[in-house]
């Protein structure tokens, strides 16, 4: 399904303003970019929403060795286009995506002769901006000016910039006093809406960090550590044209309008692959978990967790409840000393021939493992041979992994998410694809909406998930981290976060504990978003509560329709889903460490159907700590007329699977 119409005018700064301010307004008229260089020649934006200040006159531009690229400009010319296509997603928290924006490009003229565009779009949520330029060149930026004064001082959601693997507690803080912070980050405006800022199309680039200024966000550019550039740190090497990374700002009155902008998707090239059909969401249970508590270990020994009578007793439960594939970390040589991993090459009590033509045979697929220990140059030397060794075995699912704090690039050692990191991840799908591999990226630079262009990008970690609650010294993630995550980290895209922890002791480590009761962890998976959702618990654990364990065996991850029904940041969330290509609905809703009454009008469902509800809830003496198992499951018939009321216990929640009467 696709609807297009595209108007493009040159122009000659035919506007209703001074001969160096020019303006661009949304759709709907009410979000407004303004664009102006100021008496140095300095490029200069604002942003208003509703008549009123968001950003005041904010800098922009870059700094290279040899040029100043934040003054002396002149505007030679400008552009405008009016575009809305409606384009349909290959998986997605919904089916279709409207692009509606008005753009604006306008043309500067460096002193030195350098010629650099600024491309502007203003969507009724938001706006974007990046640089680009016509011309070929060679030239090392060492600096990103581009800053968001803000009218009035927020609130920001964030976590610190060298955070390792992203995997920090988010946390709120007034703008002033933040330090520099990983992108993205989200924001309570002063007036009580909200805002999300992000970069989107990151590609040969390194991502974006920011810090404070006062009330004023700065862009720190992730470096290179190396010594090429020898009186200022290098942050890009340009070799061609320069197109940098949209930077992104959205804006809405609600977390709900919040949540559901696709603006960063919408500023990503169209899917790049031909054909898509190989590329399919899937839910999938693994040897993984038992690593984590201790029961099982990545080497071979006594306690080896991928050997194959193990894979098939996996593979054997993901048949009978419906599982779509199994993951196996730990199947290949290189786990005793993290340095000589070995792709191809499984230990000796791992039968891959035998494993992939009996997997093959029940339906199931396998989830490859490739943990590269931080050597990211010596796997993207062999990805060529490794795929296809995957391929030949019929594995087209890879969750790779850079466990380490700088990873060896081709390079060198490097930051993962400067610019050769980044260009590593994207020749990691790029040649993926060749092979109809799906990857699920661990230890990722920060999701920026690649995975419209390259779908079989299908998850990415990028959090402190689930395994933390196995064996962090802090005793796992308080309540509260999971009311955050759905307004920040996944904002900026899918998450593997692997819930559905339906066993909470761990005797090996009994200081630490997942913080949340079985009903919350049914919740996530319908408030965390992922097309390749897994399951993380041991088999034989979901079978002390199989009532619950039936919520996870019908849960679709590929989506219809996404509402935010209701939540706060930090607080709670609840979410409403569509199961693709179905009128079945999914609801769950999880909680911090309070009690809450969680209310859920039906209004989604179709007026002229009548549905069934299975609900499974906390029960009345359910806690996360005391009472974490404690629950009830119950059915009623319901309309769209109707509303749901649902105690959520502290640290917990509820779902329910909504289907119509036949």
């Amino acid at each position: 399904m696709k609807r297009v119409v595209y108007l493009c005018l040159v122009c000659s700064v035919l506007l209703a303003c001074s001969p160096d301010e020019l303006s661009v307004c949304s759709p709907d008229g009410n979000t407004c970019v303004t664009f102006s260089l100021n008496d140095d020649g300095a490029p200069r934006y604002a942003v208003s929403k509703n008549g009123k200040a968001v950003l005041i006159s904010s800098p922009m531009g870059l700094k290279t060795e040899r040029m100043d690229l934040t003054r002396d400009f002149t505007i030679m010319n400008s552009t405008r286009a009016t575009h809305d296509e409606t384009w349909e997603t290959v998986w997605g928290e919904e089916r279709t995506i409207r692009d509606q924006h008005e753009e604006l490009t306008v043309m500067l003229r460096h002193t030195s002769g350098y010629k650099l565009h600024i491309v502007f779009r203003v969507f009724d949520d938001g706006i974007a901006f990046r640089y680009s330029s016509p011309d070929r060149s060679e030239m090392t930026i060492v600096d990103e000016a581009t800053s968001y004064c803000f009218a009035e001082e927020p609130h920001v959601w964030s976590i610190p910039w060298r955070t390792e693997y992203y995997e920090g507690l988010w946390t709120k803080q007034l703008l002033s006093q933040i330090d520099t912070v990983c992108s993205p980050v989200t924001i309570e405006m002063a007036d009580g809406s909200y805002a999300f800022l992000h970069e989107a199309a990151l590609t040969d680039y390194p991502a974006q960090n920011l810090f404070a200024d006062g009330s004023t966000l700065r862009t720190y550019l992730t470096p290179w550590k190396d010594e090429e550039a020898k009186d200022m740190e290098a942050k890009v090497y340009v070799r061609g044209r320069l197109n940098t990374p949209w930077r992104l700002l959205v804006l809405t009155p609600t977390l709900p309008d919040l949540v559901a902008s696709r603006i960063m998707l919408n500023l990503n090239e169209p899917c790049a692959i031909e054909d898509t059909e190989w590329i399919r969401p899937m839910k999938f249970i693994g040897i993984w978990w038992g690593m984590h508590i201790k029961t099982m270990t990545w080497e071979a020994g006594p306690k080896h967790g991928a050997t194959t009578a193990n894979m098939e007793r996996y593979l054997r439960f993901a048949n009978k409840h419906g599982f779509d594939a199994v993951l196996a970390e730990g199947w290949n040589l290189g786990w005793e000393d993290w340095k000589s991993f070995d792709f191809t090459t499984p230990y000796p009590d791992w039968d891959m021939d035998h494993l992939s033509r009996f997997a093959d045979s029940i339906g199931v697929a396998i989830v490859g493992h490739n943990e590269t220990g931080g050597n990211a140059a010596s796997y993207e030397q062999d990805l060529d041979s490794i795929y296809r060794y995957h391929a030949k075995h019929g594995i087209h699912v890879i969750k790779t992994g850079y466990v380490a704090p700088i990873i060896r690039t081709m390079d060198g050692l490097q930051w993962n998410k400067g610019q050769s990191g980044v260009r590593h991840y994207r020749k990691v799908i790029e040649t993926a694809a060749k092979y109809h591999i799906m990857i699920d990226n661990h230890e990722p630079v920060m999701p920026t909406g690649l995975s419209r262009t390259y779908p079989n990008l299908v998850s990415q970690e990028g959090v402190r998930g689930q395994e933390w609650n196995a064996w962090s010294t802090d005793g796992g993630s308080p309540c509260e981290h999971v009311t955050v995550l759905p307004y920040t980290r996944i904002m900026a895209g899918p998450v593997d976060y692997t819930p559905g922890v339906f066993h909470f002791e761990n005797p090996i480590i009994p200081t630490t504990r997942v913080h949340s009761t079985l009903m919350n962890q049914l919740g996530l998976f319908v408030c965390f978003y992922s097309p390749l959702q897994m399951a993380c618990d041991l088999p034989e654990h979901y079978m002390e509560h199989p009532d619950a364990f039936r919520f996870i065996e019908h849960v679709p991850c590929d989506w219809e329709r996404s509402i935010l029904v209701d939540g706060t940041i930090g607080d709670f969330c609840i979410f409403a889903r569509q199961g693709r290509g179905t009128d079945d609905w999914y609801v769950g809703g999880i909680t911090d460490d309070e009690a809450r009454e969680a209310v859920v009008p039906l209004g989604m469902l179709d007026s002229d159907k009548t549905y069934r509800v299975t609900l499974y809830e906390d029960a009345p003496n359910a806690d996360w700590f005391a009472h974490p198992y404690a629950h009830n499951i119950k059915e009623m018939t319901v309309t769209a007329a109707d509303t749901l009321h649902v105690r959520m216990a502290p640290g917990g929640g509820f779902a329910a699977e909504i289907n119509p009467v036949q």
